[in-house]
């Protein structure tokens, strides 16, 4: 699977953009550098919420154990709708998470993540309708960008209802609700942050590649590129969401070379660093620490 998305990343970029190697490069230039130290922070904060609603199941980890745990979850992040990343609390050698409990965390995760994605797709929608991009779309396309503004609008209120006692849903979805009732401020500062931190990513990529893109624009083409992704149920959005920040940035005024070029070096930071870290994360958890068990 890695081997095979990386021959396809290095097939386009030898035939729409820059060469593998010019491009590889930047990873190691300081916006690069930096880009990927947000993009590690942005894991690091996802796994602080995983970690108190584990408290909420009485599962305990101290810190660097716990966040070990949940990068270790990224390993099977590449699976349609990320739902690999389910097992994270199955695979405990210790104590695991039933098949509900571990959806519910997961359901939990997952509307968390769409929430603040939706509120961060505002600056991008601004634009788009700014520029008169709204109006030259497939009409479908912009009912859908209508809708995730409503959507975004109504995040705030989700939140109010939820601290006050919450929605009622049937079987581990009224579970995903109740993770979700568990310290709303903290887990919903913790994933805006930890998105925006990607989003900041995404702006020191483009602006070393030459492209001047607003950082809330930036990071609102990363949060629809992230949600088109997600509406395709690829594995990790493979494809749907290459194309979405490629088109957007194309649209902004990028070469499409270039903006291919961004939108793979993008994806390596924001997706495929992820995937290395679990996988590192999941073997030493598993063959040194043994507190990841595959029964």
């Amino acid at each position: 699977m890695l081997g095979l998305v990386a021959t396809v990343y290095a097939a386009a970029l030898l035939v729409w953009g820059d060469s593998p190697r010019t491009s590889l490069a930047r990873l190691w230039s300081l916006n690069g550098l930096q880009a990927a130290s947000l993009c590690l922070l942005s894991y690091g904060l996802r796994g602080l919420r995983w970690r108190f609603w584990m408290a909420h199941y009485a599962r305990h980890f101290g810190l660097l154990q716990g966040l070990r745990l949940y990068l270790a979850g990224y390993a099977f992040t590449p699976t349609p709708g990320n739902v690999g990343e389910a097992v994270r609390g199955l695979v405990l050698a210790r104590e695991p998470l039933s098949v509900r409990q571990s959806l519910a965390l997961f359901g939990a995760e997952r509307l968390a993540d769409l929430l603040c994605l939706l509120l961060l797709c505002l600056p991008a929608a601004a634009w788009a309708w700014e520029q008169g991009v709204i109006q030259r779309m497939p009409v479908w396309v912009a009912w859908l960008l209508l809708g995730g503004a409503v959507a975004a609008m109504l995040a705030a209120a989700v939140l109010f209802r939820l601290r006050q006692g919450g929605l009622r849903l049937p079987g581990w979805l009224q579970d995903a609700w109740t993770c979700l009732r568990v310290r709303p401020l903290a887990w919903f500062s913790l994933t805006l942050a930890a998105w925006s931190a990607q989003g900041v990513a995404v702006w020191l990529v483009c602006s070393d590649m030459g492209l001047s893109l607003g950082l809330a624009t930036a990071t609102g083409f990363y949060a629809v590129a992230m949600v088109g992704g997600a509406l395709s149920a690829l594995p990790a959005g493979l494809g749907g969401t290459e194309a979405v920040l490629t088109g957007l940035l194309v649209a902004y005024g990028a070469a499409a070379g270039s903006a291919l070029g961004m939108t793979v070096m993008v994806r390596l930071l924001t997706l495929w660093l992820a995937v290395a870290t679990g996988l590192l994360a999941l073997l030493y958890s598993a063959a040194i620490a043994r507190d990841i068990s595959f029964r």
